[in-house]
């Protein structure tokens, strides 16, 4: 698992994973942790087709301590040190979106964070949106994923949730914190998933912002 940060946002640790890497519940899993701007730097490399990704970053962390594929080189036009990794390139990316239209380009607005290089440096892409229209109704340089680059686009409403779609629905603080409690309990979460996805009759998204 290659990541940047784990957590739940605004209200702590992120108890399953914590379990999953310390204790090997319900199995290991191998981490290779980054920092936000490294992973964007790869993803970014990735799109790019490229090997790596160079950046100024890791001064101070103790990150390359615990993850041998942090590298440091000296650009040879300054002498400079600048940290490097391995471009990130995904069998799949699955993202999420506000909508698309019957061609298959796909509108993402608000914080978009590395979507766009996701889904570029991915072998394969899916994308779920909130709905598909006959016309995005945006100007043409607003579209950033092109159909070309999309491999399968499904309708997943509310599909962000707990977090926000932007100009759909807000995040749901309520969950956050709920799912802190559900989290810390092996037997808690165990239920919750059969409650919650496991049995369920249809694959919807829902709950309350």
């Amino acid at each position: 698992m290659i990541f940047s940060w784990g957590g739940n946002p605004g209200v702590g640790s992120l108890h399953r994973l914590r379990d999953a890497v310390e204790k090997g519940w319900p199995c290991k899993i191998e981490i290779l942790e980054h920092s936000h701007a490294a992973m964007a730097c790869a993803f970014e490399a990735g799109a790019a087709g490229l090997p790596m990704a160079v950046f100024r970053g890791y001064i101070g962390s103790e990150l390359p301590s615990v993850n041998d594929q942090i590298k440091f080189i000296e650009c040879p036009f300054t002498g400079e040190r600048l940290a490097a990794v391995p471009s990130v390139r995904p069998d799949v990316s699955i993202i999420h979106a506000q909508r698309a239209d019957r061609q298959g380009n796909v509108l993402v607005e608000g914080i978009v964070g590395v979507q766009k290089e996701a889904v570029l440096a991915a072998k394969h892409s899916i994308v779920t949106v909130e709905e598909i229209v006959d016309d995005l109704k945006a100007h043409p340089n607003a579209c950033v994923i092109p159909s070309w680059a999309i491999s399968a686009i499904s309708v997943a409403e509310k599909g962000a949730l707990p977090s926000y779609t932007h100009g759909y629905y807000g995040r749901s603080n309520r969950f956050y914190k709920e799912w802190d409690a559900i989290a810390r309990d092996r037997d808690t979460f165990t239920q919750w998933l059969d409650d919650n996805v496991y049995s369920t009759a249809h694959h919807s998204a829902g709950g309350q912002a």
